[in-house]
């Protein structure tokens, strides 16, 4: 694993992915926390729940508040203590799980910065552009206003160069999605690079696709530790 922390580093490793993202080349780009900041969603959701559970400081959650996918360290970070948030946590995990995977709540996310100036660069360099998302098919909708509200290239058509890939239920195990979604990303042409948040997700694209950049992007993840394979590149964000 190889890990880029200045700005002239991480420009540079872009723009060799760009340089490869030619015509009949094909570039992965997971959404959540890899494209898309979803922490203000996750505080939005945090938010109502404390709304409805009367809990001042939950009802005042903000995006910084979520260093990972775990929501009782997230009402900590919001001011609970820690039997507080203990107490709450079942019952907050399942407002939360009601509502994460709503489409409606998209509204709240917004891209890394850097993100869409990355994947128009690509697109316009003449590659096949794929999202290739956890979310499941119900969450298209929502996924493609989302998409259309930032700007981000737009999947319009079938011969479009844009291409949004979800896994066909919510019980779909995402590992095993993203192995699967690897057969669809052969057929668009010759994958050149792939970005994803988890390591586990990377550590797929690597064996996969081992003529590949594979960039993973050091946001928030599941919170299993899995050690990134040789040749990796770890970035914190586009800029």
């Amino acid at each position: 694993m190889i890990q880029l922390g200045q700005m002239d580093d991480v420009a540079r490793l872009l723009q060799r992915v760009v340089a490869r993202a030619g015509p009949g080349a094909v570039v992965a780009f997971d959404l959540d926390s890899t494209l898309m900041d979803n922490r203000p969603r996750q505080a939005r959701i945090l938010r109502e729940f404390g709304e409805r559970q009367g809990v001042a400081a939950l009802a005042a959650s903000l995006p910084e508040h979520w260093v990972s996918w775990d929501i009782c360290e997230a009402m900590r970070n919001a001011g609970l203590a820690h039997d507080q948030a203990s107490a709450l946590r079942e019952t907050a995990h399942a407002f939360w799980w009601e509502r994460f995977f709503d489409g409606g709540y998209y509204r709240w996310d917004v891209p890394l910065p850097g993100a869409p100036e990355l994947v128009h660069a690509v697109l316009g360099a003449g590659a096949v552009v794929a999202y290739v998302t956890g979310r499941h098919e119900p969450m298209r909708e929502g996924t493609l206003e989302s998409l259309l509200r930032w700007g981000l290239p737009f999947p319009d058509g079938v011969a479009t160069r844009v291409r949004l890939l979800m896994k066909p239920a919510l019980q779909v195990n995402d590992d095993q999605w993203k192995t699967d979604a690897q057969v669809q990303l052969r057929g668009l042409g010759e994958v050149v690079a792939a970005f994803d948040n988890e390591p586990a997700h990377a550590n797929a694209y690597r064996r996969g696709f081992p003529e590949a950049i594979v960039v993973h992007v050091r946001t928030d993840h599941s919170g299993r530790d899995i050690p990134l394979l040789p040749g990796i590149v770890s970035i914190d964000g586009f800029i």
